[in-house]
């Protein structure tokens, strides 16, 4: 007679289940799109509400129709360009050759950062241009500006940005940018595909039924010892297996998502975007915003990173035609 077939719990997609290094989400690959500008933009979720649009593609049985999408929120206030930081490649991967470093920075970011000394900064720039043929790579240092946006915070992040393009067209990109504000406008345009890293909601420690989903055991027979457990932690040598539910750390892991449509890039001065007394857990929005079609990991006023995406769908499409944007009614 055939056994029941049951599925294993959980999956092993996400391993190891346990906190991330920091609550700011790290990009470890970058698509080069053939164009000389960033390759990436950051900002902070606000929350999510639902849009009518036309549908626009052309497979859809209800192209041409108006659909209801769920939208996030994401305001991106300003990046400020910090630094600018070369890399060289060798057999043991890529290597940081020098750093350029502006002039002036935020004064949010002089408690983190020291500027380095007028006769490093020469030094630095010197050297750069001695090795301008071993430059393989080029990112910018940028800091976020928490002050400009709604979210109630000083203290800016501070990360990596990869530059497209040759390395020397990059290079000289990055220098002109060096010291200045780069716009989201700047970077993506409404109707691109990007792919959001965030951290996810933290949940604490929680049990194998919330963690994996498996079954509650039956509590009127033989369960002394608990019914919200596994019946067994399998083969024990040479050693138990590393998927065997346990309990653990539920969430605040680092997760990407692919391929979200951009429906829409604006101001919160132009543009309304606000609903009738701020937006729950977050406030209002009070610089640029960028509109994603479907949800964002991590909970509001969390950094959200965008780059371009690493496996964009084949059909190009127009920029959506939005018909109605639901933000007199938000909910928590």
């Amino acid at each position: 007679m055939v056994k029941d077939h049951k599925p294993r719990r959980g999956s092993m997609a996400y391993y190891p289940r346990k906190r991330a290094r920091s609550i700011v989400a790290r990009v470890r690959r970058w698509v080069d799109v053939g164009k000389v500008q960033l390759l990436g933009f950051a900002g902070y979720k606000v929350g999510t509400l639902h849009v009518v649009r036309l549908e626009d593609n052309p497979n859809s049985p209800l192209y041409g129709q108006e659909v209801a999408k769920v939208a996030t929120v994401i305001e991106t206030p300003p990046l400020f360009v910090v630094a600018v930081r070369a890399y060289e490649r060798t057999p043991y991967g890529l290597k940081s050759l020098t750093e350029v470093w502006a002039r002036e920075i935020p004064k949010d970011l002089e408690r983190l950062v020291t500027l380095p000394k007028e006769e490093v900064q020469e030094q630095q720039r010197k050297k750069l241009e001695e090795n301008l043929d071993k430059v393989a790579e080029v990112r910018v240092l940028v800091c976020t500006q928490p002050r400009k946006a709604g979210i109630g915070k000083k203290k800016p992040e501070f990360f990596e940005i990869k530059v497209g393009g040759s390395p020397k067209d990059a290079l000289n990109y990055a220098l002109s940018l060096l010291g200045k504000e780069v716009r989201v406008s700047d970077v993506f345009s409404a109707g691109q595909y990007v792919d959001v890293a965030a951290i996810t909601k933290g949940k604490g420690f929680s049990g194998v039924l919330k963690r994996f989903g498996v079954k509650e055991l039956p509590r009127w027979h033989k369960h002394r010892k608990g019914s919200r457990r596994i019946g067994s932690v399998g083969p024990q040598k040479p050693a138990i297996m590393f998927t065997t539910p346990f309990a653990g750390q539920l969430g605040f892991h680092q997760r990407t998502e692919y391929n979200k449509r951009i429906l829409k890039i604006g101001n919160a001065e132009t543009d309304k975007i606000n609903p009738a007394g701020g937006w729950p857990h977050y406030g209002l929005v009070r610089s640029d915003f960028i509109l994603l079609e479907g949800t964002v990991p991590g909970p509001p006023k969390r950094l959200v990173k965008l780059r371009f995406a690493v496996r964009p769908p084949k059909e190009k499409r127009e920029e959506p035609k939005i018909v109605y944007m639901s933000i007199e009614k938000v909910g928590g």
